[in-house]
């Protein structure tokens, strides 16, 4: 699994005000724990501050590669600051994000293919997110094309079925577990990735929901995610879910990580 470490994001008040006050040392430490529970990727974003963002997003990537050595997740609507973040960033970098709105992929599409970066490709396009697995299916289908066509190696696409929260959609979860799946089969090559606290918004014991979902969209293709890494319960949820689905040969990868907590 290819974890996203989700917690350098300006939404998230402590890292608002720690960006604010442009507080390396906070900012890096929680860079830092993200690593050091297995993060792949630090997802960095700091939409929130709309007029500095040009100027704070290659800010951000700066000192975090100054600290942790891993690829970073570059977060953001704005192809501007994305630019200004490739320049900086040291290594290949995942692109958050493309889609099929024509707009948005003559923007993102000419970054992708000159920074070498991979791409995080959203299952809609200029009609909106459609409300079933066949319609996100179509459009993540054309998108997946144009960018293969556009000498996009499938390896550096990174699908996204664009997860609903439940608490307003009863049916969004098999929605996404269906366009899963459906996606796995028609690229095989490429990823799939969900922000996987969107399916528990404005709901309690939200932790609960997002580790029982992870399970389940693992068992149907997903092999990426943006979440939480220093949760010590996603991360045994998802050793569980690999041992059980036979992607953890003879479970050692399950048995190292127990012995090592019953030993700490």
């Amino acid at each position: 699994m290819i974890i996203v470490g989700e917690l350098i994001n300006t939404s998230r008040k402590a890292m608002a005000d720690a960006v604010n006050r442009r507080d390396e040392g906070e900012i890096c430490a929680v860079a830092q724990r993200q690593a050091d529970s297995g993060a792949a990727y630090i997802d960095v974003n700091c939409g929130t501050f709309l007029e500095e963002e040009e100027e704070l997003l290659p800010w951000l990537v700066r000192i975090i590669q100054e600290q942790v050595d891993l690829p970073l997740c570059l977060d953001s609507p704005n192809p501007k600051a994305l630019a200004k973040a490739l320049e900086v960033h040291r290594g290949k970098a995942l692109i958050n994000s493309i889609s099929g709105e024509e707009e948005r992929f003559a923007q993102v599409l000419p970054l992708v293919r000159e920074s070498g970066a991979s791409v995080i490709a959203l299952c809609m396009d200029d009609e909106g997110i459609g409300e079933d697995a066949a319609s996100r299916l179509e459009a993540g289908k054309k998108l997946g094309e144009r960018l293969l066509n556009a000498g996009i190696e499938s390896e550096r696409i990174f699908f996204d079925p664009l997860l609903r929260p439940v608490s307003t959609e009863s049916e969004a979860g098999q929605v996404a577990l269906e366009t899963i799946a459906r996606l796995k089969l028609a690229f095989p090559q490429s990823h799939i990735i969900c922000g996987l606290s969107n399916i528990s918004f404005g709901l309690p014991k939200r932790r609960l929901l997002n580790r029982t979902f992870l399970s389940m969209a693992v068992a149907r293709g997903l092999d990426s995610a943006i979440l939480d890494p220093t949760d010590p319960e996603i991360r045994l949820t998802l050793l569980a879910a690999e041992a059980l689905l036979g992607k953890d040969e003879f479970c050692l990868n399950y048995l190292n990580n127990i012995r090592e907590q019953e030993e700490n």
